[in-house]
C-alpha cells in the first residue's frame, strides 16, 4: 500500500536535506534484529560484536514493530542541517511524557500482546521513567555502534547530499525525487512512495525534509504526524562501498607522479568525503591530510564544496582519470 504526500506551492519552496546521527543510531539498533538489512553491513556487524553485547536494548526493540508506527519522538526531524547526536538526544530527553505515551502506545498496539507484555506495561505506566531509559538506551548504542565509525558514515551521508542537492539545482524537485529511490514517483504535486504502510499528509506548508541514510537500507521511510516536519528518508548512494577497506595500494605510475600519500588521497576520493573522513580512512593526521587535499586542489585534481559545517573534497575530471586510468 503506497503513501501519498500532498505538496502545496509553499511547500516547494520549504525542502530541505538534512543529516542525522540519533536516526542512524535508531536504525542501526533496528538493523541488529533484522537480518533482512545486513546484506550491506557484515563487516560493521562483526566490528560492533563485542561492543553491543553489553546493550539492553528490549525496550526500544519493542517500539520497532516489523511495520506500522514506530515512536516519532525517539527519532524526530534532525535539528537543522548538522545538528549533533548530543543535541538530538537532548530534544529525545525533553519530550512530554503524555505525548510520549501516547506515541509508545501506538507502536505497542502494532504488534499483538506487546502493549499487556510486562515491559509494554512498565513504559505505559510510567511514561516519565519510559522516556529516561529510553533515551540512555539510545545513547549507549550512539557509543557503542555508530559513534565510532560516524567520521565514515558521516562522509556518505554528506557525499549524497552534495550530489542530490547538485541534482536539484539541474533537474528541480519533481524529477530529483524519483531519482532518490525506484518506488518514489511524483505526479501532479503528489509524492508516492509505493511501500509497506499507508500513510496520506498534506505538507501545509511545512515543506519536506530529505534525509538519506545507511541503516534504513532497504526501506523508504516517511511518515511524522503534526507537530513534526514531515520527512522522507531514503537509502543513501554508496552503501554498497561504505565498509570496504581502502585500496592499499595505489597505482604505482601515480604514486610516481603524485607521491604516495596524495596518490591514496586521491584514490580514496571515489566519493565526496572531508578531510576528517580521510583521515580517519587513511590512518593520517588531518594537519597532513589537509595539506596534501590543498595542493591536490591547487593542482587541478580536486574541488572543494562548503555544506553547512563541512568542507567536502571531490575529483575533478582531471582528478578522476588519474585515479581509475581513465
Amino acid at each position: 500500500m503506497p503513501f501519498h504526500l500532498h505538496f502545496g506551492e509553499a511547500d516547494l519552496l520549504r525542502c530541505r536535506f538534512a543529516v542525522s546521527p540519533l536516526w542512524e543510531t535508531q536504525e542501526a539498533v533496528r538493523t541488529l534484529k533484522r537480518p533482512a538489512r545486513h546484506g550491506y553491513h557484515p563487516q560493521w556487524l562483526r566490528r560492533i560484536r563485542e561492543t553491543s553485547a553489553g546493550l539492553d536494548l528490549a525496550a526500544v526493540w519493542l517500539l520497532m514493530p516489523s511495520r506500522g508506527h514506530s515512536p516519532d519522538f525517539l527519532g524526530p526531524p534532525p535539528l537543522g542541517p548538522a545538528a549533533s547526536f548530543a543535541e538530538e538526544i537532548a530534544a529525545v530527553r525533553a519530550a512530554d511524557p503524555a505525548a510520549a505515551r501516547h506515541d509508545m502506545a501506538r507502536a505497542l498496539a502494532e504488534t499483538p500482546g506487546a502493549a499487556d507484555s510486562a515491559l509494554g506495561r512498565r513504559l505505559l505506566t510510567d511514561p516519565a521513567r519510559a522516556v529516561r531509559e529510553l533515551a540512555d538506551a539510545l545513547e549507549a548504542a550512539w557509543h557503542a555502534l555508530v559513534e565510532p565509525h560516524w567520521p565514515r558514515l558521516r562522509a556518505l551521508l554528506d557525499a549524497d547530499v552534495a550530489y542530490h542537492s547538485r541534482r536539484l539545482a539541474e533537474v528541480g524537485l519533481g524529477a530529483l525525487l524519483p531519482e532518490l529511490d525506484r518506488r518514489l514517483t511524483w505526479e501532479s504535486g503528489t509524492l508516492t512512495a509505493r511501500w509497506r504502510g499507508l500513510h496520506q499528509r498534506h505538507l501545509e506548508g511545512q515543506g519536506l525534509v530529505l534525509m538519506p541514510s545507511v541503516f534504513s537500507w532497504p526501506d523508504v521511510v516517511s511518515g511524522y504526524d503534526p507537530p513534526w516536519q514531515p520527512t522522507l528518508v531514503y537509502p543513501a548512494r554508496g552503501i554498497a562501498g561504505l565498509w570496504a577497506a581502502p585500496d592499499e595500494h595505489s597505482p604505482e605510475a601515480l604514486v610516481r607522479v603524485l607521491g604516495r600519500t596524495r596518490a591514496a588521497l586521491l584514490t580514496s576520493l571515489a566519493e565526496p568525503a572531508t578531510t576528517t573522513a580521510l583521515a580517519h580512512r587513511l590512518g593520517l593526521a588531518p594537519s597532513s591530510v589537509s595539506a596534501q587535499l590543498t595542493a591536490l586542489r591547487d593542482a587541478g585534481l580536486l574541488v572543494s564544496r562548503r555544506y553547512g559545517h563541512q568542507v567536502l573534497y571531490e575529483r575533478t575530471p582531471l582528478g578522476m582519470a588519474l585515479a581509475t586510468g581513465g
